[in-house]
Formats: structure tokens, C-alpha cells, sequence
């Protein structure tokens, strides 16, 4: 009875206890994240009960399991698997409330600051950092459940003998890997770009949707993924459109006849500005900027927020004075002149001078 009883007693009271501790914890946080309103922490540490669960439970059996007496002939064995399983969840409660903490802090600095390049900029070093910390964890954890074996421990020295030679093969095999994580460190903590950037990468333009370590990945307009490795940001030259800002001044450009009506045109614009609501009505203008033989050249300016909105600007000017001087002016849309060449009855060609008064004739 008592080898029944044992056993019982020692997996039944760490779970009731891992139940108990994960239910008060749980309880305590729940009255912390309703007396604290003004920072998300105590309700994100919440995630960490069930980690904090497996740790609790995995410690209390590996302390208890030589006083059940189950399977003592494994007893080893079962120590080693109750240690493996306290080191990953270790590792999962950790990474857990670095994440609690770092997501907290980015909320509300998120609340108390209205420039969104700066947020921006937080929101990248917070991922990053997160990447960070979890590659490190793991590291440590993997490092850690390798030395519970004893063959790992006894090869050590070899291993620390050998780190130097071997630390310099792996950095020559892994140099543009390297190379990206630093360039992600670079990014994270240089701010030469961040998550919402819109950038112009390789003659396509995009948003920044995605940075790690080692790779940046750019949503285009029309839905399509840039993915290109983040070193490219280091080494060469790119468009961050949200530099400095995300406002844009865009520009529009129309070909016309000489005597196309600029001033009117300059009216409808502003028209048509003051309906459009992805101006932000920063500034506009309309002026003539170039002239050839046949035509002028006319540019708009128009301002906006940010990229997208330009761009539903530019569209929505251009649309609507090409129509505008369509139906009222359409004189003022550049044409091509032409003669046309008549036959004489002997196979001489007539056509027209210059003037359009005095025939030309020739030999057809």
C-alpha cells in the first residue's frame, strides 16, 4: 500500500501545489493590472502563468522524485528527462517576461508620445531586441541541457581547447551571416530604417513590413514581398521616405498646348484639392516649368501625410484636370498638325507650304 501510496502523494500534491501557485499568482496580477491602468504589464505577465506552471511542477518533481520510488532502476534516466524539461520551460518563462517587459514599455511609450517616426523607431529596436534575447535564452538553454550529460562535460576541455581554432573556421564559413546580424544590430540601433518606413528599394517602392536579424521584408503596393537581406541597407544607397517624417510633397506633370488657359487650370486645382481628403493642406501650386516647339509643360504640387496618400492625390489631380480641360478646354490638349498630300493627274504630288497658301510640286 505504501509503495502505491508513495508515489501518489509525491505527483499529486506538485501538481495540486503547481495548480495553487499558478491560480494565486494569477489572481494577483489580475488585481495589479485593475489598480495600475497605466501600464499594460501586469495584465502581459499574465501569459507567464502557464510557463511558470511547467517550471513549478518539473522543480517539485525532479526535488521529490528519488522519495517516490518510481522505477528506481530508471531513477537516472527520469532525472535527466525532469532536468532536460526544467531547463526548456525555464528558458519559455524567461523569454516570456522579457517579452511582458519590453512590450510594456514600447505601449506606453507608444501612449505618451504623438510622433510616429519615433514610435516607428521604438517599435523596430523592440523587435529586434526581443530576437535578441530569445536567440541568447535558447542558446544558454541548449548549452545548458548538453552539459546534464556527462559525456559533453568530459569533452569540455577539448572543446574550450579547440575554441579558438574552431571559433575562426566558423566565422570565415559564416561571414555574410555575420554580416547580416551585425547590419541588424546597425538598423535596430541606428535608425536608418524602421517597421512602417515607406522605402524605394531596386526601382520598387514599399513599406517596410518585417525586420530580424538577418533579413527585411518590404510590402509593395500592389500586396507583393521584398525580402532581401538587411546587410543591403548598410551597403548600399536606398529612398527612406519616412525619413525624417512621413509628410510628402508630390508632383504632377502635364503636357498642353501653348495656349492652354494656366490660370483657370490653377483654380480648378485648388478645387479639386479642397475635395480631396488625402490632402492635408499643407501647400500646392500650379506653374509652367518647361516649353518645347509644340508644347508646355505644367506641373501641379500637392502635399500629404504620407506615402499612400500622395500617391491617392496625384491620381485624383491628374484625373480630374485631364477631364476638367477635356470638356471645357479641350484646345489645351496638345495636338499633332498635319497636311495632307494630294495626287495630280500626271503623277506630280501638291501639297501644302508652310503658310498653307502656295502649292509645292513634285515628281511622285
Amino acid at each position: 500500500m505504501e509503495n502505491v501510496l508513495r508515489p501518489l502523494i509525491v505527483v499529486g500534491g506538485s501538481v495540486l501545489i503547481t495548480l495553487l501557485v499558478g491560480w494565486g499568482v494569477d489572481r494577483l496580477l489580475q488585481r495589479a493590472d485593475r489598480r495600475h491602468h497605466e501600464t499594460p504589464l501586469w495584465g502581459l505577465l499574465r501569459r507567464c502563468r502557464l510557463p511558470l506552471q511547467f517550471v513549478l511542477c518539473t522543480a517539485l518533481l525532479r526535488g521529490s522524485y528519488d522519495q517516490a520510488q518510481i522505477a528506481p532502476e530508471r531513477s537516472a534516466g527520469i532525472g535527466r528527462i525532469l532536468s532536460l524539461v526544467l531547463i526548456g520551460a525555464s528558458a519559455w518563462l524567461v523569454i516570456r517576461i522579457a517579452a511582458a517587459i519590453v512590450e510594456s514599455s514600447y505601449a506606453r511609450y507608444a501612449t505618451a508620445h504623438r510622433d510616429p517616426a519615433r514610435v516607428r523607431r521604438v517599435r523596430t529596436q523592440v523587435t529586434l531586441i526581443q530576437r535578441v534575447v530569445t536567440a541568447i535564452v535558447g542558446v544558454v538553454a541548449v548549452a545548458a541541457m548538453l552539459l546534464t550529460f556527462p559525456a559533453f562535460r568530459a569533452a569540455g576541455a577539448s572543446l574550450l581547447a579547440s575554441a579558438g581554432i574552431l571559433g575562426i573556421v566558423a566565422g570565415v564559413a559564416a561571414q555574410s551571416t555575420l554580416g547580416n546580424l551585425f547590419a541588424g544590430l546597425q538598423i535596430a540601433f541606428g535608425d536608418m530604417v524602421r517597421i512602417g518606413d515607406t522605402v524605394v528599394v531596386d526601382g520598387e517602392w514599399g513599406t517596410v513590413e518585417e525586420i530580424t536579424l538577418t533579413f527585411l521584408a518590404v510590402r509593395t503596393w500592389d500586396e507583393r514581398r521584398i525580402t532581401m537581406p538587411v546587410s543591403y541597407f548598410t551597403s548600399k544607397p536606398f529612398e527612406n521616405w519616412s525619413r525624417g517624417g512621413a509628410q510628402m510633397t508630390g508632383t504632377v506633370f502635364f503636357h498642353l498646348d501653348h495656349g492652354a488657359p494656366v490660370i483657370e487650370m490653377r483654380e480648378k486645382l485648388h478645387d479639386i484639392l479642397r475635395d480631396c481628403g488625402a490632402w492635408d493642406g499643407r501647400d500646392w501650386g500650379l506653374a509652367v516649368t518647361d516649353t518645347t516647339p509644340s508644347t508646355i509643360q505644367v506641373r501641379a504640387v500637392v502635399t500629404a501625410k504620407d506615402a499612400d496618400d500622395i500617391w491617392t492625390v496625384r491620381v485624383t489631380v491628374r484625373e480630374q484636370l485631364i477631364r476638367w480641360l477635356t470638356e471645357n478646354h479641350p484646345y489645351a490638349l496638345p495636338r499633332i498638325n498635319t497636311a495632307t498630300a494630294l495626287f495630280a493627274p500626271d503623277g506630280e504630288t501638291v501639297s501644302l507650304s508652310k503658310d498653307g497658301r502656295a502649292p509645292r510640286t513634285g515628281r511622285g
